[in-house]
């Protein structure tokens, strides 16, 4: 159990007291004057005061040692109040300013020379050295303190920026497969929809199709999902979901555009061969994104998705021909000011990968991406499990 750091100082200050009192019932075998009723109070009044040494120290201060002034006035035996004005410095020297410290320290001081000078059997010599030893040991602890809290509050000012951080990167990350896998799945089922409600009459069998393409379509979306939400409530110790979808299944994301009314194409140059699980993530939904936009801005115009298997490095290309008829060579708004959550999230994937991607219009008309990502174990020593 914690103990809050105010009972902590009310029970230091209590302990202190009474060690106090104790300790003044041997003034008259130390060869002091026995304590009375006032040597006893002015202890009280030297100690008791600890307990708001945090939230007023110099207060603290200035009081314990006006006490120690007035009790060896009264030729007390001095050892007896000194916890008081040797607590209050330590606690001024780990809260204050140096500047306010070494005045205090100064303080100290004098009052332990008055003593000295006030107690007839006392030496000088001695008196003197306790005077400058004293205050600075417990200026040197409590500067030492100070600097030890400071050091604990910027640790844990750096804790919590690199806590910010990583959620603000899993935010992101999180908010990317969202957009990936809502955004072209809803734009599919919106054409299909568009398409099944045109020729449910005219065209039975095509309204039937585009509706059967809806069916596999949300089901995958919601698969999808599940499996999203599955990888944010697994414990470490719990074995993972399905994984996520990578190169293997750019063929079934083809089929669904083609679905759509637009002509893919796909090509695969050198020999496939599996990758790791992030750089296929990354590569398949950039394709994804590619043909959402195809889908929603240019779904005339033909489609050529490319797989590149090289050595060292993976090239994914889409190319789309040609804008809308009527419209060759024009951009949408949307892509064309490079804006939109979903360019940003093709760059940062092939950033998160040590990879580069190139978007934007082709000088023959249509639209062109193309992603270049490491695949070597060097490049890719380190990267981020994206797959989750």
């Amino acid at each position: 159990m914690r103990i809050r750091p105010q009972f902590a100082d009310a029970l230091m200050a209590v302990v202190l007291t009474c060690v106090s009192v104790v300790l003044g019932k041997e003034s008259a075998q130390q060869g002091w004057s026995p304590l009375d009723g006032r040597g006893y109070a002015l202890a009280v009044l030297a100690g008791l005061p600890l307990a708001f040494r945090v939230r007023a120290p110099l207060t603290v201060l200035l009081w314990s040692h006006l006490v120690f002034v007035l009790y060896v006035a009264g030729g007390y035996w001095p050892v007896v109040a000194t916890f008081g004005p040797m607590l209050s410095l330590y606690t001024v020297a780990s809260l204050c300013r140096p500047r306010t410290a070494a005045i205090c320290a100064f303080v100290m001081a004098g009052a332990w020379v008055y003593a000295g000078v006030a107690s007839p059997r006392a030496q000088m010599a001695s008196v003197v050295a306790q005077a400058l030893v004293f205050p600075l040991v417990l200026l040197r602890f409590g500067v030492l303190a100070r600097r030890s809290t400071e050091l604990a509050r910027q640790l844990r000012r750096e804790q919590a920026e690199r806590a910010r951080q990583e959620v603000a990167a899993e935010r992101g990350r999180i908010a990317r497969e969202l957009h990936d896998v809502v955004a072209h799945h809803m734009s599919v089922i919106s054409v299909q929809a568009g398409l099944a409600g045109f020729v449910f009459a005219s065209d039975p069998a095509t309204a039937r199709a585009a509706l059967s393409t809806i069916s596999g379509t949300s089901a995958e979306a919601l698969e999808e999902l599940r499996r999203m939400l599955q990888v944010l409530r697994e414990a470490d110790d719990q074995v993972p979901g399905a994984p996520m979808p990578g190169l293997a299944r750019v063929g079934e994301l083809a089929e669904r555009i083609r679905a759509g009314g637009v002509d893919v194409t796909l090509r695969t140059l050198g020999t496939p061969r599996p990758l790791a699980p992030g750089v296929e993530l990354c590569a398949y939904r950039v394709v994804q994104e590619a043909l959402t936009n195809v889908l929603k801005h240019a779904p005339d115009s033909p489609v050529v998705v490319q797989l590149d298997y090289g050595t060292h490095r993976l090239t994914v290309s889409v190319v789309n021909g040609c804008a809308r008829p009527g419209r060759q060579g024009e951009i949408p708004d949307r892509v064309r000011t490079g804006g939109g959550h979903g360019l940003i999230g093709m760059r940062e994937r092939a950033k998160l990968y040590g990879g580069s991607i190139s978007i934007g219009p082709r000088s023959g008309g249509g639209f062109a991406v193309t992603l270049a990502l490491p695949t070597s174990a060097g490049a890719l020593s380190g990267e981020e499990d994206a797959s989750g």
